[in-house]
């Protein structure tokens, strides 16, 4: 169970996540429809944390190959377990199309491999979830155009302004985060002690 300060602290990405997801989506035609920038904010805070990401398998720290999800998928007798599965397959195949493809080019795995996984994983949950059906449809028709959405959110490159910096200082001040402290400082931004706050 995550603690308060875990939650509060995917809370707090979230929030980011979503805005800027909320700025670079209109430069996409059509536009996304709110309830898949929510989600895809929801995914990256997620992702956020590692354990989300690596899980242990043997006694050794790792991700799972999107091939061995696909294939465990297609094993699974339970039609729930199964949407939950591909769910994973296809938001880890957009999380690491969009933040790492450089580094699954040079081992030569091609962006086409995350949009044949991901796409296909929500395009199943698009017909077979219980719920979200339409945000699934959305994800799988939409599928590269919202990598690249999320590859531009996320960003290593990416200049904050002015404003990006406020609304992080506003935020740890809410907070109190030491993440968000840590982000600031790493953006060169001196915070008083906490003491000073109150």
């Amino acid at each position: 169970m995550p603690s308060v300060s875990q939650t509060t602290f995917e809370n707090t990405l979230a929030d980011f996540f979503r805005e800027r997801l909320q700025t670079e989506a209109d430069n996409v035609t059509p536009r996304p429809r709110e309830d898949t920038l929510w989600y895809l904010g929801n995914l990256l805070a997620r992702f956020g944390d590692s354990d989300q990401v690596f899980s242990y398998d043997r006694g050794e720290l790792g991700m799972r190959p999107l091939a061995l999800l696909y294939r465990d998928a297609l094993e699974e007798g339970n039609p729930h377990h199964r949407c939950l599965i591909l769910r994973q397959l296809g938001d880890l195949a957009l999380f690491m199309g969009a933040l790492f493809p450089e580094s699954y080019t040079r081992r030569g795995i091609s962006r086409d491999y995350f949009v044949g996984m991901g796409g296909g994983a929500y395009d199943y949950l698009g017909e077979n979830a219980r719920h979200n059906r339409r945000l699934f449809s959305e994800l799988s028709r939409r599928f590269v155009r919202l990598l690249e959405l999320v590859a531009a959110v996320c960003d290593r490159d990416r200049v904050f302004d002015n404003s990006d910096v406020l609304q992080l200082f506003r935020r740890w001040r809410e907070t109190g985060d030491p993440k968000l402290a840590a982000q600031l400082r790493a953006l060169g931004v001196v915070l008083p002690d906490s003491g000073s706050m109150h």
